[in-house]
């Protein structure tokens, strides 16, 4: 007779701690989102003032106008070779730094597929 109550009763409370469980865990990913979105919100206020963004889009396209002047071509082409032979730490540090500049997400899959290159 015992037996039969406790079965049920085991149940009930099995299921109750699972939804416990999923509504923390719920609770827990809608504050890390939250989280993330004010930290998006602070950062984009924080570069409005900010200088580096429009220096790293001048030296990102610094290259692509330079070789449109005569005499140029080969002294892009020459730093581009100088940059390939940097350590790939380095090299994933500007990729990061520029990104992270521009607002891109998703550096960690970019750097993943420029390594398997």
């Amino acid at each position: 007779m015992i037996q039969a109550l406790i079965g049920p009763i085991a149940n009930l409370a099995g299921t109750w701690f699972q939804n416990k469980v999923e509504k923390t865990k719920a609770e827990g990913m809608a504050k890390v989102a939250a989280g993330e979105v004010e930290w998006e919100g602070k950062m984009a206020q924080a570069s409005d003032n900010s200088w580096k963004d429009e220096f790293a889009l001048c030296v990102l396209l610094a290259p692509a106008i330079l070789v449109f002047i005569p005499g140029m071509t080969e002294y892009v082409r020459n730093g581009f070779e100088v940059l390939n032979t940097l350590p790939e730490w380095y090299q994933y540090l500007l990729f990061i730094a520029i990104s992270a500049s521009f607002g891109i997400k998703g550096v960690g899959q970019a750097a993943k597929m420029l390594r398997k290159k």
